[in-house]
């Protein structure tokens, strides 16, 4: 028998081997780790970050983000934390929040931070920094920006907010500053019993190549908890690089309209 494999699920059973014959290794099966299955571990890829791998698999990607009960039973702000999922519910990343109490605590949503991003073997693939900034479009020299890297320290790309009077828009761009895609979402940001939509759009805003939603996760959880769950969506063969970074945009939305106010109100419009 095959040590672990009743955790998938399925049994294994024994077959006759020659002698002096090796049983070669099952590749590509899902990993189980800390009570959670994992995606398989991709081969290298030449010219590849590595970690990234895993997105030449997908096309689309889901992100639960983990309650947390000392938040919910004090108000006390903590670190946020999120499943990064494939389709087949299998974890991709996991991704942890990195900022101090104090900052947590005082700025709120709008918020500096890091937030690191592991694979299943531990290793952060891809660092998200976002400095603070206003939270208001009434300042549109100081709007909100997001540096991605992978592996941490090389940046592939930012996404970087838009000044518009009443949308939410946002700018995909490579290492090199070149916008890449845009990102337009609701007049109002408000769940109230439906998804939202945030479409991911060509430079020049013609056509739709993914959508980054909000879903709706249920009246009792939308109204005592800010652990909000999104689904990603891009083309297959679009750039690895521009797949984190599309990532990274989610989280930098989820912040900036979804994370509860110190009041506990929902943040719902480029206004607040």
């Amino acid at each position: 028998g095959v040590a672990g494999a009743g955790s998938y699920g399925f049994q294994v059973q024994a077959m006759g081997v020659p002698a002096g014959l090796a049983v070669p290794p099952i590749q590509n099966q899902p990993i189980m780790k800390e009570g959670a299955i994992w995606m398989p571990v991709p081969p290298p890829l030449p010219n590849c970050p590595p970690g990234l791998e895993y997105l030449t698999q997908i096309d689309q990607i889901l992100i639960h983000q983990q309650i947390e009960l000392l938040e919910i039973l004090t108000g006390f702000e903590t670190n946020n934390k999120y499943e990064i999922k494939n389709t087949l519910g299998q974890r991709v990343y996991f991704a942890a929040e990195d900022t101090d109490c104090c900052t947590r605590n005082c700025c709120g949503p709008s918020r500096p931070f890091t937030l690191r991003i592991i694979d299943n073997l531990g290793h952060e693939v891809i660092t998200l920094q976002r400095p603070l900034r206003c939270s208001s479009c009434c300042f549109p020299c100081c709007l909100q920006e997001l540096e991605v890297q992978a592996p941490p320290g090389t940046p592939v790309g930012y996404v970087v907010q838009n000044w518009h009077a009443c949308l939410p828009k946002f700018t995909i761009q490579d290492e090199k500053r070149m916008d890449i895609l845009k990102i337009t979402g609701p007049c109002v940001v408000c769940s109230c019993c439906e998804d939202i939509h945030f479409e991911v759009k060509s430079v020049d805003e013609t056509s739709t190549v993914g959508r980054i939603s909000k879903q709706w996760t249920g009246l009792l959880k939308e109204a005592f908890t800010d652990a909000d769950n999104f689904g990603i969506t891009f083309p297959m063969d679009l750039d690895v690089k521009m797949k984190a970074v599309m990532i990274g945009a989610c989280f930098l939305i989820d912040f900036m309209f979804f994370e509860h106010a110190g009041d506990n109100r929902q943040r719902t419009g480029v206004w607040q």
